[in-house]
């Protein structure tokens, strides 16, 4: 029997957070008490990951400090170029024999280890390239749509500025987790470009070339959203502290 693959977290917490319309770096807003980001550090610290990878920019001796109690590495992104790009500039810090990469954002605070571990599984099992985390949303304002084909196979990931007025009335959506094969990866993100509203390189548009390539993309459904749930404003993060309260209340 094969014997199971490192796997390597990479958390992206690059941006500024400008809707935060604050100086923090929007991953060190607390929520229950602490960073948002330690709470996602915490999930992935249980989810199963041999390694963690978190991407800084804006106030990246700042996350770094405020981080300085968990078992990570930092790498600084010295340019804000997108997802994609985010993600390439980690390819040093991914140690080549590391055959799975766990990517997901750093103001995402809400997602459970439970959920990462059953996604990681999942991806393992069925061993493909990619897995996509999905959930479902009554609205799915501002979020990627998930473009499936008639055997309800993922095709592509739509960002919402480049979708068609039908494409966005799609309700299932990108979460902004991946499990990735390694070396597929860094790979295609090599061969990403900025053709799109943003001029950004998309990590999502490796779902397109894991199509293009013949490779099947699988995609693990989130049924809880609010796990899922991304913080962008003051009012989403006032939004997440109650969503934790409830959590916590059960």
């Amino acid at each position: 029997m094969a014997s199971k693959p490192l796997i390597t977290a990479i958390i992206l917490a690059a941006g500024k957070g400008t809707r935060m319309k604050s100086s923090l770096a929007k991953v060190l807003h607390e929520l229950g008490g602490k960073p948002m980001i330690h709470h996602v550090l915490d999930a992935v610290s249980g989810s199963g990951c041999d390694d963690i990878v978190v991407v800084i920019g804006h106030q990246g001796d700042d996350v770094v400090e405020a981080c300085s109690g968990y078992h990570a590495k930092f790498v600084t992104q010295e340019e804000q170029l997108g997802t994609g790009h985010a993600v390439l500039v980690t390819a040093g810090a991914v140690a080549r024999e590391r055959g799975v990469v766990l990517i997901l954002c750093g103001d995402t605070p809400l997602i459970s280890s439970s959920t990462l571990h059953a996604m990681l599984d999942q991806h393992l099992a069925n061993n493909h390239f990619l897995t996509v985390m999905t959930t479902c949303l009554d609205d799915p304002l501002n979020y990627g749509r998930i473009i499936k084909d008639n055997a309800n196979q993922i095709i592509a990931i739509v960002e919402e500025k480049d979708a068609s007025d039908e494409q966005r009335k799609i309700r299932e959506v990108n979460t902004g987790i991946y499990c990735v094969d390694r070396d597929f990866l860094f790979t295609a993100l090599k061969d990403v470009g900025t053709d799109n509203a943003q001029g950004e390189v998309y990590l999502t548009d490796i779902i397109a070339m894991a199509h293009e390539h013949g490779q099947p993309i699988d995609y693990y459904r989130c049924d809880d959203s609010a796990e899922v749930f991304g913080i962008n404003s003051r009012a989403q993060l006032e939004q997440a502290e109650i969503l934790l309260q409830q959590r916590q209340d059960l």
